[in-house]
């Protein structure tokens, strides 16, 4: 449905998706497991003698798992759309190389120490990517803070906002053109549930969390009791003898 096309929700999948396959390609090749790639060899040598480091180890290579992700996902699109590209097919793109970027940027160097009785007279040091969980974090951030771009779009990307159409756009930005629909209320014709009715946690400040997942509407609370065998021993010979147990718990639903 049209109504999901385009929007930060959109913006937000094609780039974790494509930072996904530069993380898991890049990992592959510093673990050995793809012939065509390995670590990268360009800082097989070199350092900071001075300072008492060289670089060492298996550094990731960044750069190949970058160009398999362009080859894999913008290609094809760019076969499709041709010279007509629409703005949809450029945001896509341009998500698509946000989610690279984020990967990019957020590389560190981790070093081990040399020397007697762990002096670190000297370190060897190697480029390692961050967890794909602090990419995501990343990435939902740059998603909360998306751009809708102008309806008229040529050779730049302009902000919505006409305040703000000469502020120029970051590659790490994310890049919406129609705003996303009311998640909260249902909606048959776009098959959104809504919430209502949806179990949520009174204590979490969370996605989870009453406040938010309500959408504001309130909640109801109910008692549910649950009754299970527990306690249960092996009676010689040769049967189980348990207990019945009850639990009393609190469940709330979004009104």
């Amino acid at each position: 449905l049209f109504s999901f096309v385009g929007t930060k929700e959109t913006a937000f999948i094609y780039a974790v998706t494509s930072a996904g396959l530069v993380h898991s390609v890049t990992r592959s090749c510093s673990a050995g497991n793809v012939t065509e790639c390995s670590c990268d060899v360009t800082l097989r040598h070199g350092g900071s003698a001075h300072e008492g480091w060289h670089w060492g180890g298996c550094s990731d290579d960044i750069h190949y798992g970058m160009l398999f992700s362009r080859k894999f996902l913008d290609v094809p699109m760019k076969n499709i759309t041709g010279k007509s590209r629409s703005r949809l097919a450029l945001m896509n793109l341009h998500n698509n190389e946000a989610g690279r970027q984020a990967v990019a940027k957020l590389m560190s160097v981790d070093c081990r120490c040399h020397g007697v009785s762990g002096s670190c007279a000297v370190k060897t040091c190697w480029k390692t990517m961050s967890s794909f969980e602090k990419i995501g974090h990343f990435l939902k951030d740059k998603y909360e803070n998306s751009i809708q771009i102008s309806d008229r779009l040529k050779k730049k990307l302009r902000r919505e906002e006409k305040s703000q159409q000469k502020i120029t756009i970051g590659k790490e930005d994310l890049l919406y053109v129609n705003k996303s629909p009311n998640y909260c209320v249902e909606d048959q014709k776009l098959e959104i549930p809504g919430t209502q009715g949806r179990e949520c946690n009174r204590t979490s400040e969370g996605p989870e969390g009453c406040n938010l997942l309500c959408c504001g509407r309130g909640y109801n609370t109910h008692i549910v009791r649950h009754v299970e065998r527990c306690e249960c021993k092996f009676v010689w010979c040769c049967y189980v003898r348990c207990r019945r147990c009850e639990t009393v718990t609190d469940v709330h639903t979004c009104k």
